[in-house]
């Protein structure tokens, strides 16, 4: 129970209190005639079909394109496969406004005839979650045991046939969990949306956004937040389920050595190709299209884009060097307080408390909730305290959104430790907390140093929240900087804002390329 405080407390305060005060605030003198009403509309039932449908296709997509890289990752051994699985991580943790201008550049450019399509959406919200089939379900598939496919093999099976009958029985549980994660992310997705979807494509998110922003309609914004939080708890608690099973799977296993792809032959070589081919088209090409869009300047190509991040214009409060500055600082606190917190948090899940799998689900609510209505939440439920203008505000709330990150990563290493080795301590006359710091912490500590960097990773392109949090000034962040450019017209601006694009992305990419080096192969979004 005493674990279970500490987190509770966080997230009751941090979570729970910002999302009640806007329900609260927006559904006063609002009755049940009025929520029938709304959910009633032909116009909120397109949008929910919308929502639903967009989200199914990006997520067998993910799904379909996803599963031959993480094959290729989690079985075999070639020169360059940490920097794959690095660079699948990298898209997963951009800010949506520079996913947003490449996928819009690339479109543009090379492709307006699908430029106001729903292919853009589509391919944008595979390159954001490419990372989750691999890591998940690609972590699993490293462990698992090759001789019922070897046996089946030698049976007769052709490759198809061992995959359908054998391979996928297996990955099941670790399949519908990444599809769950892949479904949630998609089904909530805002920037990518807002800018690529076009006026007439909106999901709930973006309605959530209109209604309140610019309508000021805070009952009708109020009734879609509440239909999408319903959604977003039982996403939350399904995907909790699954983590959990596969935890109890992956315990006690030892993981097999993978082979070289020269051993594999042929058949490993064209699985190799496919997935460099995959990986190229859904995530490299954006990625060169941005640093190339990034140096165009008028007819030509030079710096002059990266030396005006220097300069402070009438459009931003700071220049745009300062704002990245302001960024890094708050990802550092941000990791810092989210790894306490999600360390805490992730021994009181495992602990077997009566309040571990309602904790577990609240805290992956930050990952679904709209980071609008819970930056409006702030607003709301501090006036109450003036807390709005504490410097400390940004910074926490990314800590908020980076927590079920830390989760992601040190909840299965907690469960995958053999429970002789705490009873063995236990015997030995270790407590409680001794068995956690000399059993459990240095099993951990690689899985937490993984979360706070992902933290870190996040806060760096957080949008939502911070759009409202932002005092201008000392607080204005990189991606907000970014959305500002962007949004004006002007060659100059527009490269301005792909420059600093590029930057973020090249910070989040070495991020994700130490993670990468420090990881273990355990089976997590992470």
């Amino acid at each position: 129970m005493s674990l279970v405080a500490g987190p509770a407390a966080f997230l009751a305060v941090l979570v729970v209190w910002p999302l009640v005060a806007v329900l609260v605030r927006s559904f006063e003198g609002v009755g049940p005639g009025r929520v029938a009403e709304v959910l009633g509309r032909g116009s909120v039932r397109s949008v929910v079909a919308f929502t639903v449908g967009q989200a199914l296709l990006s997520t067998m997509l993910t799904l379909a394109l996803g599963l031959p890289v993480a094959r290729v990752v989690a079985r075999y051994r070639f020169p360059g496969v940490r920097v794959l699985r690095a660079l699948v991580v990298v898209p997963f943790v951009l800010p949506t406004v520079v996913v947003a201008a490449a996928f819009a550049t690339l479109f543009e450019r090379y492709a307006p005839g699908w430029r106001d399509t729903l292919v853009p959406v589509l391919a944008a919200h595979v390159f954001f979650n490419l990372a989750v089939v691999v890591r998940v379900v690609g972590g699993y598939w490293a462990g698992a045991d090759r001789r019922l496919d070897e046996a089946a093999q030698v049976l007769g099976a052709g490759p198809w046939q061992v995959f359908r009958s054998v391979t996928v029985p297996r990955l099941g549980p670790v399949l519908a969990g990444s599809a769950v994660l892949v479904f949630l992310f998609t089904f909530t997705s805002f920037g990518i949306i807002r800018i690529l979807g076009g006026p007439g494509r909106a999901t709930l998110e973006t309605e959530i956004f209109r209604y309140a922003v610019n309508r000021t309609e805070f009952d009708v914004a109020a009734v879609l937040a509440a239909l999408q939080l319903v959604v977003v708890l039982g996403l939350a608690t399904v995907s909790a389920a699954f983590q959990r099973r596969i935890s109890r799977a992956q315990r006690g296993r030892v993981r097999p050595s993978a082979r070289t792809v020269a051993e594999g032959g042929w058949p490993a070589r064209l699985w190799l190709a496919g997935a460099l081919a995959i990986v190229g088209v859904v995530i490299v090409v954006p990625i060169v299209v941005l640093g190339q869009s990034s140096l165009r300047v008028g007819d030509g190509y030079g710096f002059d884009n990266y030396r005006r991040l220097f300069t402070t214009g009438d459009l931003l409060p700071v220049s745009a060097a300062r704002a990245l500055a302001t960024s890094l600082q708050y990802a550092l606190v941000a990791a810092v307080v989210a790894s306490v917190v999600g360390v805490v948090a992730a021994m009181a899940v495992t602990g077997g408390s009566a309040l571990a799998r309602p904790l577990e689900v609240l805290t992956l609510v930050p990952l679904g909730v709209s980071a609008v209505t819970l930056g409006f939440g702030y607003l709301v439920a501090f006036a109450v305290f003036d807390l709005r203008r504490s410097v400390w505000l940004v910074p926490v709330s990314h800590a908020v959104i980076g927590l079920p990150f830390v989760l992601a990563a040190v909840v299965p290493a907690l469960r995958s430790i053999d429970p002789r080795l705490r009873e063995a301590a236990a015997t030995l006359g270790a407590g409680g907390w001794t068995v956690r710091r000399l059993v459990d912490w240095p099993l951990v500590r690689g899985a937490a140093v993984t979360g706070a960097g992902f933290s870190a990773a996040v806060s760096l392109g957080e949008f939502g929240a911070t759009s409202f949090l932002s005092r201008g000034g000392d607080s204005f962040t990189a991606p907000l900087a970014v959305a500002r450019l962007v949004s004006q017209p002007g060659a100059a601006l527009r490269g301005q804002a792909l420059a600093l694009s590029m930057v973020i992305g090249l910070v989040v990419a070495v991020v994700a390329a130490l993670i990468e080096w420090r990881r273990g192969d355990r089976v997590s979004l992470l």
